[in-house]
């Protein structure tokens, strides 16, 4: 081997090595640069509220297909003063406890009644309406005027709801006249069309679909033996400190005027 041999490879050697620096050089300031990099913040979390879509005025889906409504109002101003994101998850009321039970949503407002019963697997909040149920009979019958006249008559109810348990305690628990359905809208067509002769249930759900369906031509009979019902926000067992942010938002509603003011908006002075 002779001597350029020699000289090109060390020349090779000490190239190699530079750039082997460089590489190095280089690798340490991405290092140093990742290091100095801040950690993307964490996503605020976004709380699941459970709501019935075909409850209006309360909450129902729009033509857009946005859930709308009194209690969709409400929430979004005690989640800003709570200062919580929320998304509202359109839910079957009769399975709409278990999915809070089982951690699917965080809360729920959907014109729910605060009952003794319902108190042993849910915290409500302070009531925030104040309710009581009416019958749903087509507009030529007169024989109806009060609770008792239903004993005998085929009635619609919204499975789950007071106003099934209502239903339930004048014509039995397990009648086969009481027609249940997946909403209190669907339960007033069946009445329409005659599959069923009256339909119990909460009396701002009925006056709103008769007056948004002019042609439905049903009235209401009210029963002054009806209780008044009270209307709460539920939250589960185990979250008391979510509990206590929403009932020092809806006193500060109450007190600012802004709940009286959506309540205006849906139900009038």
């Amino acid at each position: 081997m002779n001597n350029t041999f020699f000289r090109r490879a060390r020349l090779f050697a000490l190239t190699a090595g530079f750039i082997g620096l460089l590489g190095l050089a280089g690798c340490g300031k991405q290092e140093d640069k990742a290091a100095a990099a801040p950690q993307a913040s964490a996503q605020p979390r976004v709380y699941l509220v459970g709501v019935e879509s075909a409850y209006a005025p309360f909450s129902s889906e729009n033509e857009q297909k946005t859930v709308v409504g009194f209690d969709i109002d409400v929430m979004k101003v005690l989640a800003k003063k709570i200062g919580i994101e929320v998304k509202f998850v359109p839910t079957p009321f009769e399975s709409i406890f278990n999915s809070l039970a089982q951690g699917d949503l965080d809360l729920l407002i959907s014109a729910i009644t605060i009952t003794d019963e319902r108190k042993k697997s849910v915290s409500f909040s302070d009531p925030y309406f104040v309710a009581t149920q009416a019958i749903a009979v087509p507009a030529n019958d007169t024989k109806v005027t009060k609770m008792d006249d239903l004993k005998t008559l085929a009635v619609g109810t919204q499975s789950g709801t007071s106003g099934d348990e209502l239903v339930q305690q004048v014509l039995g628990k397990n009648s086969a006249k009481i027609k249940r359905f997946e909403s209190t809208p669907l339960a007033l067509k069946e009445l329409e069309g005659g599959g069923v002769d009256a339909v119990v249930a909460d009396e701002p759900v009925v006056k709103n679909y008769i007056a948004n369906n002019p042609n439905s031509k049903l009235r209401t009979v009210n029963d002054p033996t009806f209780p008044k019902e009270d209307y709460g926000i539920a939250v589960r067992k185990d979250d008391p400190e979510l509990l206590a942010k929403v009932n020092k938002a809806l006193a500060e509603m109450k007190a600012d005027g802004s709940f009286a003011a959506i309540s205006a908006q849906y139900f009038g002075k």
